[in-house]
C-alpha cells in the first residue's frame, strides 16, 4: 500500500492539481478490473479515455497522451507508461516475512538462506549451494552442489540449476564415450529471473555465469561454460550449447539454437527460430538477426524474396 504522493515521488513526477495526496492505493489493476484503490497506465488517447472512465485511484499516462485528460487529477504524465506502471507494481508487490519452516522440511543444521527468502515445496539444494537475500525459489527446484545465486532471484517450479554438463569425449579406437570432468560452478547474479523446468548446467572445469538483471523464460537449456551478460532476454526454448557468451542486452526469440563456442554480442536481437552455428560471432548493437543460419534481417527477407520469385 502507498499514498499517491509516495507514487509520484518513486516515479519523480508532480502529482495532478488538486489530487488528494493521502489516497492509499493498494495495487495495480486493468481497466477492467480498476477500483478507487488501483493503479492503471495508458499508453495513447483512446485507452486514455478509457482509463479516466474508470473508477482507478491514479493513472499512469505516456507523456505524448496525457495532456488529453489534463484536467483529471488523477493522470500523471510519466516518460514510459508501461515501465512506470511496472514499477509501480513492483513496489507495491506485498512481501510476507514469514519464517517458518514446514514439519516435513529437512534442512541441514548448517544451511543458511539470506533473509527474506522464499522457499517453496519439494525443492532440493545440495551441499554448499548459496541463496542471496529476497530469493524466490518455486516449488520442485533442484539446485546442485556448489551452486550460488546472488539476491532478489526468482526461479519458477521444476528448475534445475547446476546440472552436470552435456560433455563427453570420443575413444577413437572403440567408439565408446567417456564422460569430460563436469566439475565447475554455476554462478546466478543479482535481480535474475528464471522461468519453469528451465536448465542451466554448471561449469566443466569453470564456470557458468548468469549476469545480473536477465530474464530468462520456461523451457530455455543453457549449456556448460556459458556466459550470459547482463540483462538479457531469453524467450521460451531457447537452447544454449557449451561455452557460448551472449553479450550484455542482447535478445533471444523464442526456439533460437546456439552452437557451442558462438558469441551473440552486446546488443544484438536473434528473431524467433533463429540458428547461430557453432564459433560464429554475431556482433552490432540493435542489429538483428534471423533465420537459419542467423543472418541480418534485411538480408534474410531478401533471401526469402528471392525463394518467393521461383
Amino acid at each position: 500500500m502507498a499514498k499517491s504522493r509516495e507514487i509520484a515521488e518513486w516515479l519523480g513526477v508532480a502529482l495532478g492539481e488538486g489530487l488528494d495526496g493521502e489516497a492509499e492505493l493498494t495495487r495495480v489493476s486493468s481497466i477492467e478490473g480498476a477500483s478507487p484503490a488501483a493503479v492503471v497506465f495508458a499508453t495513447d488517447a483512446k485507452t486514455l479515455a478509457r482509463a479516466v472512465a474508470s473508477p482507478a485511484g491514479l493513472v499512469l499516462a505516456g507523456r505524448g497522451c496525457a495532456n488529453d485528460a489534463a484536467e483529471d487529477a488523477r493522470v500523471l504524465a510519466v516518460p514510459d507508461a508501461r515501465f512506470a506502471f511496472a514499477k509501480v507494481a513492483e513496489r507495491l508487490r506485498v512481501r510476507e516475512p514469514g519464517t517458518e519452516i514446514h514439519a516435513t522440511a529437512v534442512v541441514a543444521a548448517s544451511a543458511s538462506i539470506g533473509a527474506g527468502t522464499k522457499v517453496a515445496a519439494g525443492c532440493v539444494f545440495e551441499e554448499e549451494v548459496c541463496v542471496g537475500r529476497d530469493c524466490e525459489i518455486g516449488p520442485n527446484v533442484t539446485i546442485y552442489a556448489g551452486v550460488c545465486l546472488g539476491d532478489r532471484v526468482h526461479v519458477q517450479a521444476g528448475a534445475v540449476l547446476g546440472s552436470r554438463g552435456f560433455g563427453y569425449v570420443r575413444d577413437a579406437a572403440t567408439g565408446a564415450y567417456t564422460l569430460f570432468p563436469q566439475q565447475g560452478r554455476l554462478m546466478i547474479e543479482d535481480d535474475v529471473d528464471i522461468g519453469a523446468n528451465t536448465t542451466i548446467d554448471r561449469g566443466a572445469l569453470g564456470e557458468t555465469r548468469i549476469g545480473a538483471g536477465s530474464k530468462l523464460d520456461n523451457l530455455v537449456h543453457i549449456g556448460h561454460n556459458c556466459v550470459i551478460g547482463r540483462n538479457v532476454i531469453i524467450a521460451a526454448q531457447t537452447g544454449i550449447s557449451g561455452s557460448s557468451v551472449v553479450e550484455d542486452g542482447a535478445i533471444l526469440g523464442g526456439q533460437v539454437g546456439i552452437g557451442e563456442h558462438a558469441t551473440v554480442g552486446r546488443g544484438v536481437i536473434l528473431g524467433g527460430g533463429a540458428g547461430v552455428l557453432s564459433g560464429k560471432k554475431m556482433h552490432g548493437e540493435g542489429e538483428v538477426f534471423w533465420g537459419r543460419p542467423a543472418r541480418p534481417l534485411k538480408e534474410y527477407l531478401r533471401d526469402l524474396a528471392r525463394l518467393k520469385k521461383r
